[in-house]
């Protein structure tokens, strides 16, 4: 069982979370207490920080001392507006505004 040492509250809906970091090195926000419907699994390694992991259909046990947890983003009450992704269709370029100079003339 995690200790209460590094729980912060959200931002945006003030609920108990913890920050890990993932497989790929990304910070992740997950719920501060385990979570049995959770799809991670969460452990602290030897330097004191937290880690997690997606449970997967491989690798869908806990192993030594993970304990089951729940991402925030999935139970947040209010949260933030997701950012504005790039256009998808490749070779679309911004509009040039009049008067403008333009290199590929």
């Amino acid at each position: 069982m995690p200790s209460d040492h590094d729980v912060v509250l959200c931002a945006s809906c003030l609920a108990r979370i913890r920050w890990a970091i993932t497989v790929n090195g990304r910070r992740q926000a997950l719920n501060a207490d385990p979570d049995p419907t959770g799809n991670l699994a969460a452990h602290t390694d030897h330097t004191g920080t937290l880690k997690v992991r997606v449970l997967t259909a491989e690798r869908d046990r806990l192993e030594g001392a993970e304990w089951q947890a729940m991402p925030h983003v999935a139970t947040c009450a209010s949260p933030r507006p997701r950012a504005r992704q790039a256009s998808s269709r490749p070779g679309r370029r911004a509009a040039v505004r009049p008067g403008a100079w333009r290199w590929n003339r």
